[in-house]
């Protein structure tokens, strides 16, 4: 009863809190204005994420506190430097290096406060002993999450939709463990992010900025790190925050690859994702976003039933990892021509 009433004020007090930015807090500043970057066509007010960040680590500090989750300040520490340089970046759009440094630290101090030593994966340690590598590891997976979440955070509705699959995985794999870090905290951003939703389907009303896409990325990055879950299932808990976020990491992967060997400036923003492009071949954002969400829950099904078979886990994984990006893959050609 009490983790209904926890995600229950998670969604209304982000509903809330969005509609109260919207009414007052229409500032220059945070108005996004189109250009030839864009997927949208009107301006419109960005920053709403500001209330997920708010929401989330303010249930999430208080539940620590009061005990009822075991609590890591590191991660705390982490992600309100993340959503602080994302909202500074949203008001005066700050430099790439300024925002990657920021993530780097916060990054670091989560790998720190967490004290790693080894990558696991189902019925294996690897690189046990050799902790710096999967320092490295962990570091990078942080970053690039971080990143991946605002690279993907261009139409209407498909940060928040990934938010909620994402959260409710975390929530039925943490039941499965036994574990309240993982699904209580999972349930207040699967359930913040649906409040955020109310504001953000298309056509979007505001929208959720750098500060909600990068705390989300940091977020449910840090996920595995969760100091009871990394102790009872180790080896599965990295394979659950990629089956999660499979799309995300994909598509943001892809994207960079592609323009890195094309010798772009990989750095600069541009409209080359495969869900933009799919946006420009001439999808509607709901359209779009609803199937990167169903992709989501599919990739999400198969880690749990490679989990519970045990058999054969890792090519199952591989194979929703594969038919999920090749059916992206072909529905943008399908529309292309």
């Amino acid at each position: 009863m009490t983790e209904f009433l926890i995600f229950g004020f998670a969604f209304a007090a982000t509903a809330a809190g969005v509609a109260l930015m919207r009414r007052v807090g229409r500032s220059a500043r945070l108005i996004d204005i189109p250009n030839e970057r864009s997927s949208h066509a009107v301006p419109t007010m960005r920053g709403g994420g500001l209330a997920i960040v708010i929401v989330c680590l303010g249930l999430y500090t208080v539940l620590g506190l009061v005990g009822i989750l075991t609590i890591n300040w590191s991660f705390i520490i982490g992600a309100s430097m993340v959503a602080a340089i994302s909202y500074l970046d949203d008001l005066y759009s700050l430099s790439a290096w300024i925002r990657l440094i920021a993530h780097a630290v916060a990054a670091a101090i989560l790998i720190y406060g967490t004290a790693l030593d080894k990558i696991h994966l189902p019925g294996a340690d690897i690189l046990a002993g050799v902790g710096w590598i999967s320092h490295v590891v962990w570091f990078l997976w942080i970053v690039w999450m971080i990143n991946a979440f605002n690279f993907m955070d261009g139409i209407d509705g498909i940060a928040g939709a990934q938010g909620i699959v994402a959260g409710l995985g975390w929530v039925a794999f943490g039941i499965l463990l036994g574990d309240p870090a993982l699904y209580l905290f999972g349930g207040i951003i699967a359930l913040s992010c649906l409040g955020f939703l109310m504001h953000n389907w298309s056509p979007a009303a505001i929208f959720m900025g750098d500060v909600g896409s990068a705390f989300l990325g940091y977020s449910l990055a840090a996920m595995p790190l969760t100091p009871i879950g990394h102790a009872k299932s180790p080896g599965w808990l990295m394979p659950a925050a990629l089956s999660f976020l499979w799309l995300f990491f994909f598509d943001s992967v892809y994207t960079f690859v592609r323009r890195a060997v094309r010798g772009e400036k990989v750095w600069l923003a541009h409209r080359e994702h495969l869900y933009q492009r799919m946006v420009i071949a001439g999808y509607e954002h709901g359209e779009v976003t609803l199937l990167y969400t169903a992709l989501s829950v599919f990739t999400s099904v198969l880690f749990f039933t490679a989990y519970w078979f045990r058999g054969n886990a890792v090519l199952l994984l591989l194979f929703s990892y594969l038919i999920s990006a090749f059916l992206v893959m072909v529905a943008l050609l399908r529309k292309k021509h």
